[in-house]
């Protein structure tokens, strides 16, 4: 049919149907993004085909923006939970070398499209070049293409049906991932606190050094009845009243320091505001709260940051970021001036500069053909590696001059689900286009094969996940995805929670992955 032909047509058709069968629900699951890719395997198999330009275009802006995503908190989970989710990863393709070894001696299949079954269940090109490389064989290719298929598709299906599996739920691991993030982020709270201290009676706010010694924000005082916004020479006396914001932890060591807390309210002064500031004069991102020097310089005071829908008590070296929310703490007459300080300009969020997404993918591709010689062999990042890499760096850089690199969550949200759909769609049709020739040349077996080694290991990886780690499923899904470096299986851990903990442990474990299923492929090599 001559629709078909035009590849616009053919990838939204397949789009359209693929939103539509993935909201089919049966027994409470359903496939959702994720049956693009089925949808694409039927029309790959009756011959449509969507040029692959669309498929390397979606899967740098899928990347580029779970890396951005995922940055900040990237290294913070490396730092915490990287030996665990390096572990899992280790785990997983050791057992995957183990599972072809035992294939090779127990089935006769010739040790070269062995090796590139490998590559292919875990969809890994760079371990299919290293397979080329060290076997010098064509047949590493065949392999790798009768494994591929299920790589793809049996990673999806595993990852949908992963809470079933372990018989917890996407909603109860995003309710205890908040816990846990309160566990590292303590809510915010205030309270009110008399000035009983005899030793601290007649000594200014900078003279005590409050939020240093407790870490909590002194936002008002009360003297003879009036209330005001503190500065760092605010005297305390005793029997004043002063309002503290901070951790539960933070306000404990303040009623150390000045007396007995007290529910007596502090009205607020006619000429005091308090109110919420966003952050998006890009003159600001990347500074700390020391560096503006609100206090001194317009008597204000930031009593906590909103980021992420996280409550984060501010201290001195608190660097911003755009799109942060501040409460601030300021007279009415300064309040405008403080708010112009930060932009406060809600529209800005809304903008999408492509310039850094641009750039930041342009910096991902020439690192990703950079390479590193390893014996006999070149190992590059190649493109998946380079733009997450460079992507991961820049969103923790925040900003370089004029550039931010961090983008709001909705603009990141359309970018990543457009690079996803066009990825999903052109892997569908290429993959289907060959699988029933591949099926009929080389019978089930190798399919049965190759399906043992892309599944066994996850399920090992996810058993010793749960009952030795005791992981969370939101890093679980995160970490299988990545260590079988399938960026098709994210995208289906992606599509069932709000929560970027997959991204997370997906960016955490997928540079791990991919250099160490290259030396299992050598020695795999090297033994056979």
């Amino acid at each position: 049919m001559e629709l078909f032909s035009n590849s616009y047509f053919a990838l939204f058709l397949i789009i359209t149907l693929g939103f539509l069968l993935g909201r089919i629900k049966i027994k409470g699951l359903s496939l959702d993004v994720s049956a693009i890719i089925f949808v694409a395997l039927v029309f790959g198999h009756f011959g449509v085909s969507i040029p692959s330009d669309f498929q390397y275009l979606g899967l740098v802006l899928f990347i580029f923006t779970i890396g951005i995503q995922a940055g900040p908190g990237f290294f913070e989970s490396f730092k915490k939970d990287g030996r665990v989710l390096a572990s899992l990863a280790t785990i997983l393709i050791v057992t995957s070398g183990v599972i072809t070894l035992l294939l090779v001696a127990f089935f006769h299949i010739d040790k070269n499209i062995a090796i590139g079954l490998l590559t292919g269940a875990l969809t890994s090109t760079p371990g299919l070049a290293a397979a080329i490389d060290y076997t010098n064989s064509p047949l590493a290719s065949i392999g790798y293409g009768v494994g591929y298929p299920f790589g793809v598709i049996g990673v999806i299906l595993f990852i949908r049906f992963l809470p079933k599996l372990i018989r917890t739920s996407v909603s109860k691991a995003e309710k205890d991932q908040k816990e846990a993030e309160k566990a590292d982020f303590p809510e915010i709270e205030k309270r009110n606190f008399i000035v009983e201290n005899e030793n601290i009676a007649g000594k200014t706010i900078g003279e005590l050094r409050i939020r240093y010694m407790t870490k909590a924000v002194v936002s008002r005082v009360v003297h003879n009845g009036i209330a005001a916004t503190p500065s760092v020479d605010t005297v305390l006396y005793q029997g004043d009243l002063i309002k503290a914001v901070g951790t539960n932890e933070a306000l404990n060591r303040v009623e150390l320091l000045v007396g007995s807390e007290t529910t007596q309210e502090i009205a607020l002064d006619p000429n005091f505001d308090v109110r919420s500031v966003l952050v998006t004069n890009k003159e600001v991102v990347n500074k700390t709260l020391a560096q503006i020097n609100l206090l001194n310089t317009y008597n204000a005071t930031i009593t906590r940051i909103r980021r992420a829908g996280i409550n984060i008590s501010p201290t001195p070296a608190s660097k911003l970021q755009f799109g942060d929310k501040l409460v601030i703490a300021s007279s009415k007459a300064n309040m405008g001036i403080v708010a112009r300080v930060f932009g406060d300009d809600a529209k800005r969020l809304s903008d999408t500069d492509i310039l850094p997404v641009s750039l930041g993918i342009i910096l991902g591709i020439l690192v990703g053909k950079m390479s590193l010689s390893l014996g006999s062999y070149d190992f590059s990042l190649g493109l998946t590696g380079g733009v997450l890499l460079v992507a991961l760096v820049l969103s923790r850089i925040g900003k370089t001059g004029p550039v931010i690199w961090t983008m709001t969550g909705a603009a990141n949200q359309l970018l990543r689900q457009l690079g996803l759909l066009l990825f999903l769609a052109s892997v569908g049709t290429n993959a289907g286009a060959n699988i029933v020739s591949t099926f009929q040349q080389y019978g089930f077996q190798l399919f049965i094969l190759g399906a043992i080694i892309t599944i066994i290991p996850m399920l090992v990886t996810v058993i010793l996940g749960k009952l030795v780690f005791n992981i969370n499923l939101l890093h679980l899904m995160g970490a299988v995805t990545g260590s079988m470096t399938s960026t098709p299986g994210l995208a289906a851990a992606d599509s069932m929670t709000r929560s970027n903990s997959p991204s997370v442990a997906y960016a955490t474990v997928y540079p791990v992955a991919m250099v160490l299923l290259i030396i299992v492929v050598q020695c795999l090599a090297f033994i056979f």
